[in-house]
């Protein structure tokens, strides 16, 4: 997951420079509206069939075992056609009646068959994930990554350079006619952007062809004697129904989860059109000097502009609840054993650290954003969008903390047999960032803002609310003075240690990126120093590192342990 958010990082840097905020706008809108699908083929449906894995291979029905992989690949894949042909014919309609976005249409249908692909690898992950090996979701997300980086980079980068080119001499765009130079330049934006999300479509292709070949080359490590062994499998319907039934919460709680990215597309640019309507003036004079000419000559696409400087703070803010993904992915079949043979011990060790490793991850990552919102805005974009997006990193970055948590205690729900209260309490908070965000956004002092304060609330509930259900669904009192209290104080004190840093650093003359990187490494001191003398990390969590024991030992002759 780290590899994958670099590569990541390195992919949407490089494009924000081909393409703008403006094309950026056009690739989340895409993005956004293909999110929730993508989250169902790629978390929803995996957790269904690692649950159901996990569960059977602790019993030793391998039998079992096997047909839930026989199951779930046609039935996964007969959601993709669904979700292909569902997303085909209401995109013309959400980019030209709800959004007002018709340049959105190219990146959407680009994705379109990114759905099938990403349905297709769904049960191959589900499936070895289960059997508690990472090893084959891991190459697959790092291939997919890197064949996104590349081919779309590229294809951005060739359509760039040819489409206005084509323009000067023939006045038509990839033989699409365009009504002057600035419509010809987001027309080229729009095609670039879809250039972009093709790759995405390609790297969907790739992950899912390496499980497949995979699976035929080397299996999944089940002996033919074991299988032999083991109980007969039950019929296929009705593991069908046992799959569908996880299914069904679990991929709902999917589709909301992503959501709050829809919500943003559809809500922000429509609220802010409404204040360009309405007052202008108020709204324009809190960017002055911030939005590029040619966006200020055609106000109707000013929406799109600032969703896009919204988008890059996103990518940050996204970063850390990104950390915490994989350890929900891996918690859900450990959970799931320990609950399914009622050991309550290995139970409450098992959460324990799921929690206490996610809050240690998460802490100094979303607090360090905070601190350093402006400079790291400014090295990575630039330009004069880059206190827009610090802007909304300020609200972004605390919100990261609690969406983080989300993945993790979601999935131990799921495990202890509640995939029916993540879905639950998701929805009460979208409904809940939906009303902040249609207030907030269209208050033009406000704006983008609005929208990272709407995400703040939505999550700052979720986490609290989950937590609570999940101490009385498995009745194992967690303490949250250790896993969470120490933690967020030094995670403060790294935020702290970090902007000071910066500030010192930056008054002697050292450039803006010399100082960002001094100013991680102080803020990572600091927070390391911090756990060791509040003794924050527990030395259970600690052994399971590389190097652990030596580790432990050292810090126990030194009284910090």
């Amino acid at each position: 997951m780290a590899v994958v958010k670099v590569i990541g990082a390195v992919f949407k840097i490089p494009l924000q420079h081909f393409i703008g905020e403006y094309g950026m706008g056009l690739f989340n809108v895409a993005y956004n509206f293909y999110g929730p699908i993508f989250s169902l083929a790629t978390a929803g449906f995996p957790v269904a069939v690692s649950r159901l894995v996990s569960e059977n291979a602790s019993l030793g029905r391998w039998n079992h075992v096997r047909q839930v992989k026989s199951v779930a690949g046609p039935l996964f894949l007969g959601f993709g056609i669904l979700g292909a042909v569902g997303m085909t014919l209401f995109a013309p309609v959400y980019c030209e009646r709800i959004i007002g976005t018709e340049h959105a249409i190219f990146p959407m249908l680009a994705l379109v068959p990114a759905i099938l692909f990403a349905c297709w690898g769904a049960a191959y992950r589900g499936y070895y994930e289960g059997l508690r090996n990472m090893g084959p979701t891991a190459v697959s997300e790092v291939i997919e990554a890197a064949i996104k980086l590349c081919l779309g980079l590229g294809l951005a980068y060739f359509v760039m350079r040819r489409g206005m080119a084509e323009y000067q001499e023939s006045g038509t765009v990839f033989g699409l006619l365009a009504g002057g130079e600035d419509q010809a330049g987001l027309l080229t934006l729009a095609l670039a952007a879809a250039g972009a999300v093709l790759g995405v479509t390609a790297g969907s292709f790739g992950a899912a062809l390496y499980l497949s070949i995979r699976w035929r080359l080397k299996g999944d490590g089940v002996g033919l004697r074991a299988r032999r062994q083991a109980p007969p499998a039950g019929r296929w319907r009705d593991t069908a129904k046992a799959l569908l039934k996880i299914t069904g919460p679990v991929a709902a709680g999917s589709i909301a989860m992503n959501a709050a990215g829809l919500i943003d597309a559809t809500f922000l640019q429509s609220r802010i059109a409404h204040i360009i309507e309405t007052a202008p003036g108020r709204l324009l004079a809190a960017y002055e000097g911030m939005i590029p000419a040619m966006y200020l000559e055609h106000h109707e696409t000013v929406p799109t502009f600032l969703y896009g400087c919204y988008t890059l703070a996103m990518t940050l803010y996204l970063l850390v609840p990104a950390l915490t993904q994989a350890i929900g992915m891996s918690a859900l079949p450990a959970v799931t054993e320990a609950w399914a043979r009622r050991d309550r011990p290995q139970l409450k060790e098992r959460m324990e650290s799921v929690l206490s490793v996610t809050a240690l991850v998460c802490a100094p990552a979303g607090l360090g954003l905070t601190a350093l919102a402006e400079p790291i805005a400014s090295l990575l974009y630039g330009g004069g969008s880059a206190p827009i997006v610090a802007g909304v990193l300020l609200t972004l970055g605390p919100a990261s903390l609690f969406a983080a948590m989300n993945t993790p205690v979601s999935s131990m729900l799921q495990a202890a047999g509640r995939a029916d209260l993540p879905v639950k309490l998701l929805a009460v908070a979208m409904a809940l960032k939906i009303g902040v965000n249609w207030y907030l956004c269209a208050i033009p002092e406000i704006n983008l803002r609005g929208a990272g304060m709407g995400t703040l609330a939505c999550y700052l509930f979720l986490a609290a609310a989950q937590l609570y259900c999940l101490r009385k669904v498995t009745g194992v009192k967690l303490s949250f003075k250790r896993l969470f209290l120490k933690p967020l104080i030094c995670g403060a004190l790294c935020g702290c240690g970090a902007w000071g840093a910066y500030r010192g650093m930056a008054a002697l003359g050292l450039g803006n990126g010399a100082a960002v990187g001094a100013a991680i490494v102080c803020g990572g001191i600091i927070y390391i120093f911090g756990l060791l003398l509040t003794r924050g990390i527990p030395k259970k969590d600690l052994i399971m590192l590389p190097k652990g024991q030596k580790i432990a030992k050292t810090l126990e002759k030194r009284g910090w342990m």
